[in-house]
């Protein structure tokens, strides 16, 4: 999966720079299913059920949620995957990723494509979903404005 996102980084001609790692410690990997839609000119809204993976071996945690745009969003894209890279300040507890996030977005799918997005949010405004993410999708879609993402707990 990791080889995927760096290949997908390149391509796109992105990369996480020194003084963006800088704002936090890796402290995981979260991944999430995105449900298929359509957007609507102005946003989209999609469920989302993610699995956070903590680094050095800590247990998976699973959450649940929605992704939104506002902004430019044109088209339908099938059900995509996200991942990030999840940096903060130091070791988080369990179930620290819960709440809202916000950022800039931008897509393009053509048969198949590609998005990248920029997160900041959680608890106190502290975790940062890697400067970059990488949304490996299908369909007919264009899209290009803030991004955001709620996570809950997944009971």
């Amino acid at each position: 999966m990791k080889k995927i996102i760096v290949t997908a980084l390149m391509a796109l001609g992105l990369s996480v720079t020194g003084a963006q790692a800088a704002s936090g410690v890796k402290v995981g990997l979260l991944t999430c299913r995105v449900d298929a839609g359509v957007g609507y000119i102005i946003g989209s809204s999609k469920k989302v059920a993610c699995v956070y993976e903590p680094g050095r071996g800590g247990k998976l945690e699973h959450y649940a949620g929605r992704i939104g745009k506002l902004g430019v969003d044109i088209g339908f894209t099938n059900q995509s995957v996200v991942a990030w890279a999840v940096f903060a300040p130091g070791k988080i507890n369990r179930g620290a990723l819960k709440g809202d996030y916000a950022g800039a977005s931008v897509e393009a799918t053509v048969i198949a494509g590609l998005g990248a997005n920029v997160l900041i949010g959680g608890f106190r405004k502290t975790i940062n979903l890697q400067p970059i993410s990488i949304q490996a999708q299908t369909g007919l879609n264009i899209a290009a404005g803030i991004g955001s993402l709620h996570l809950t707990v997944a009971k």
